[in-house]
């Protein structure tokens, strides 16, 4: 099994996240390990380089929009943590929807990287 089906990405969501990890690690497990250790950092590092600039994480995040919004509903859930400006530090609370680019932006980042840890835990990855 490569470490593309190792991965086993069920959602568009996952599969986004998975493509990414697969072409920049090149399918070699050990790069996808160190990228996912790398991505723990957060998509604000840059690691993530199409996911830079606010015109690419909004069409990210409408793009996936409900299923980052579920996730977002299951952290809260199991956190026990439904302030949003506690959850994200630099989260805009005049904009609670996320209409606006900077808390989409959030959401965006929130969701590719919760993604990949959920790929990596389901592949046993420990990271």
């Amino acid at each position: 099994m490569n470490a593309a089906q190792k991965l086993a990405p069920q959602t568009n969501l996952e599969r986004a996240v998975a493509r990414w990890l697969n072409s920049e690690a090149k399918d070699n497990e050990s790069d996808i390990v160190s990228l996912l250790k790398d991505l723990q950092q957060g998509c604000q590092s840059g690691i993530v380089g199409h996911l830079i600039y606010h015109k690419d994480t909004v069409r990210f995040y409408k793009r996936h929009r409900k299923e980052i919004d579920a996730l977002l509903a299951e952290n809260m859930e199991s956190s026990g943590e439904y302030d949003l400006g506690t959850l994200f530090t630099n989260w805009d609370n005049t904009d609670p929807l996320a209409r606006e680019d900077a808390n989409q932006n959030i959401l965006a980042w929130f969701g590719f990287e919760e993604t990949a840890s959920i790929l990596a835990a389901r592949a046993g990855i420990e990271i």
